[in-house]
């Protein structure tokens, strides 16, 4: 039994559409930079000349994320697309570690019913545009675009989109200023 169960756990983490620590039988090429871009380009919907997906970050529904030019996903970042939306991270984009992304949220609207039992509100694309900045531990939420080298301050929760060139921060998120 033992020998079946690894055999389907090896399968399961080569043929799965996502990548994370979870996943052990795949997770070590992203150690590897070889290894690390065949596995990438052969799970993300696009993945972008010079881009990094390091170790220790996540990924779920590899197949509607794309990812830019020039872009490293750093350790504990987390990005979760699903099957009816998805991530765009275009050319030149920067961000620290432990970003978030999110293209779906809990429903919470009805007291009758335990919040496990009440779904999801409908998934929304989130689109971060070419150069911006996400710092460290900053969340991005359902439907949110970042602007064209846009900064998005550490620990931020965004919750509305961002305009081109401006500086938003703080929990959610607020524009303090344009570059």
């Amino acid at each position: 039994m033992l020998i079946k169960d690894i055999y389907k756990k090896v399968l399961f983490c080569n043929t799965a559409d996502r990548i994370g620590p979870d996943m052990p039988f795949s997770h070590w090429k992203l150690h590897f930079k070889s290894s690390m871009i065949k596995l990438c380009k052969s799970k993300f919907k696009y993945f972008g000349e010079n881009a990094d997906f390091r170790a220790g970050a996540y990924a779920v529904h590899c197949s509607n994320i794309s990812i830019g030019k020039n872009v490293v996903v750093r350790p504990s970042t987390m990005m979760f697309a699903d099957e009816f939306a998805q991530i765009f991270i275009e050319d030149n984009v920067m961000m620290g570690a432990g970003v978030h992304f999110y293209v779906n949220n809990h429903k919470f609207d009805r007291r009758d019913i335990p919040l496990i039992e009440q779904g999801y509100y409908p998934s929304k694309s989130i689109l971060i545009k070419e150069g911006a900045w996400i710092g460290a531990n900053a969340i991005i939420l359902p439907g949110v675009a970042v602007g064209k080298n846009a900064v998005i301050g550490a620990g931020s929760i965004v919750t509305k989109s961002v305009p081109d060139y401006s500086v938003s921060v703080g929990i959610p998120s607020k524009i303090i200023k344009y570059i």
